[in-house]
């Protein structure tokens, strides 16, 4: 696993370019340093301010540098919106792509990217806590986590530890006491927060349950929510609008879907259905995600469309819950923590 910046911010170029990596803008070509000796010397020269990170650099950095071969499966959980998880193969050991190269996107590996809109939905608790951790650079060896991963992007479906037999290659421990081979003792305990809450919202509103919940936040925000009854529901599970009736702009129209990835025809029906119904906006709540061609119909339309994912509904959910129901509160008990920023 190679992360492509702290916030996302290198994702859209890994992706389209054939990369993973980037950041160590500090750093000089990595080329020349062959031995784990060789990297701990510069990364002490380098971070002479900072010895207490020594061993951590110098462990992340030997792995981009010698340890990612060709032929690797190679995984980047995406953090720029779409809260989904992309999947390779590497083509291609550490490359230095130039002086001529802002500084960011120098230190690399190349990639064949096989899937890039993996749902989080669809990976397990124990498997994305690992994915988790707050390393840019790191080999997960725990819960048969590589075998996982491998039928993640050829099935699209974690089978779980329990289904993976045993084998040397499930059941083998980490190569060595680096943190890159045990990710789990540096947890990014937001990034887990948010997914455990994800993990209990499709475990405790299913089906239906999801359009109950998208109404709380709607009318926690301020609107007045009429659900359509269970069965055919012509497009529409809820209209949100303003005013004592709910009739005053802005007024929504809301469809949910709790399953897979909604298709381009969905976000089409639904534009259809907004303009059919004479409304301002159509919202679209894709617990699963959006395939890449529904997500450019959204985008072309996003000032009449907008598409909520997961992630979405995690952050709506955080920003109004002190205004959900109590129903809903204690189907999904919550309870606001301090911890260190770093």
């Amino acid at each position: 696993m190679i992360r492509a910046g702290r916030y996302g911010e290198r994702e859209d170029w890994a992706l389209e370019h054939g990369f993973s990596g980037g950041g160590w803008s500090e750093l000089p070509d990595l080329t020349p340093y062959e031995s784990r000796e060789q990297i701990a010397e510069l990364v002490a020269r380098v971070h002479a301010d900072n010895p207490k990170a020594h061993a951590n650099y110098t462990g992340q950095l030997y792995a981009l540098r010698s340890r990612v071969q060709p032929g690797d499966l190679l995984a980047l959980p995406l953090k720029s919106g779409s809260g989904t998880i992309a999947l390779g193969r590497v083509t291609g050991g550490y490359r230095y792509l130039g002086d001529d190269m802002p500084a960011d996107r120098r230190h690399v590996v190349e990639v064949d990217w096989r899937v890039t809109d993996l749902p989080r939905t669809a990976v397990k608790q124990d498997l994305l806590y690992t994915l988790g951790s707050a390393l840019t650079i790191f080999a997960p060896s725990r819960g048969a986590a590589e075998e996982r991963l491998e039928a993640l992007m050829q099935t699209g479906a974690d089978p779980g530890q329990l289904a993976i037999t045993s084998s040397s290659k499930a059941t083998r421990a980490a190569t060595n006491d680096d943190d890159v081979d045990d990710p789990e003792t540096q947890t990014d305990l937001l990034e887990v927060a948010r997914d455990r809450i994800m993990t209990r919202i499709s475990e405790e509103f299913v089906g239906d349950g999801l359009e109950v919940l998208v109404a709380a936040i709607l009318e926690a925000e301020g609107f007045v929510c009429r659900k359509s009854p269970i069965g055919a529901d012509r497009g529409i599970d809820v209209i949100a609008g303003r005013g004592v009736l709910g009739m005053d702009s802005p007024r929504v129209v809301v469809q949910v879907k709790s399953g897979g990835q909604v298709s381009d025809a969905v976000v089409r029906d639904l534009s259809g259905v907004v303009h059919e119904q004479g409304a301002d906006h159509g919202l679209l709540v894709a617990w699963g995600g959006l395939t890449r061609p529904a997500k450019d119909t959204v985008y072309k339309q996003q000032f009449r469309l907008r598409a909520w994912t997961a992630e979405e509904v995690v952050d709506a959910v955080l920003r109004t819950y002190d205004r959900l129901p109590d129903d809903i509160q204690s189907r999904l008990p919550l309870k606001r923590v301090w911890v260190l920023a770093d």
